[in-house]
């Protein structure tokens, strides 16, 4: 009797003990985007400013309270994305200065998340359009930055979100994907005189 009390006694223990192993759930997967053609328009509204976007974005004033003119959000509705832009018309070099330091601030702020933070030179001499590009690697609240000028009287600057999480892993190829309008963004800007 005592025999058959121990054996069930270890084969219940056992069960438990097994039970308890650690679960490992099946990975999350992810949803299969669709990415639509690349075609664009030109964005002319009242700000003295132009640059191409693509069809599937739409631009829309920003409408948060400390907004001002000429703020615009270029919204990716498929992508839960925007990249949000911000114009300031300079009138001395002191906050020429103060702009572009606020610009390369508000990009190093992501160094806590950040695995890396290339800066790349905007040039187009022709248009009299330049700038600093910051592409900044990781789990960050903004993977692209960047801020264009004239260089005495106009600037605007630009910041790429998505209202997710951030994880790059999930975000990667929407990321490329829409790196690709920024860059035709900033090809094809112009001033306004």
């Amino acid at each position: 009797m005592k025999t058959r009390f121990s054996y069930h006694f270890l084969l219940i223990a056992f069960l438990f003990i097994s039970c308890g192993a650690e679960y490992s759930p099946k990975p999350r997967a992810y949803f299969r985007i669709e990415f639509p053609e690349k075609k664009y328009q030109t964005y002319s509204g009242d700000c003295p400013y132009t640059f191409d976007f693509p069809e599937y974005a739409q631009v829309q004033p920003d409408s948060s309270r400390d907004s001002k003119p000429c703020w615009l959000n270029v919204n990716y509705p498929q992508f839960n994305g925007r990249i949000h832009l911000s114009y300031q018309p300079i009138s001395s070099a002191a906050e020429f200065n103060q702009l572009t330091e606020d610009a390369r601030t508000f990009a190093f702020k992501h160094t806590v998340k950040a695995t890396a933070i290339d800066e790349g030179i905007i040039s187009y001499p022709k248009e009299k359009v330049y700038g600093i590009y910051y592409s900044i690697d990781g789990n960050t609240a903004s993977s692209v930055q960047f801020f264009l000028t004239d260089s005495t009287k106009n600037y605007l600057r630009g910041a790429l979100y998505f209202n997710e999480q951030p994880r790059l892993d999930s975000i990667q190829p929407v990321l490329d994907f829409v790196k690709k309008d920024i860059d035709q963004m900033i090809k094809t800007f112009k001033w306004r005189n």
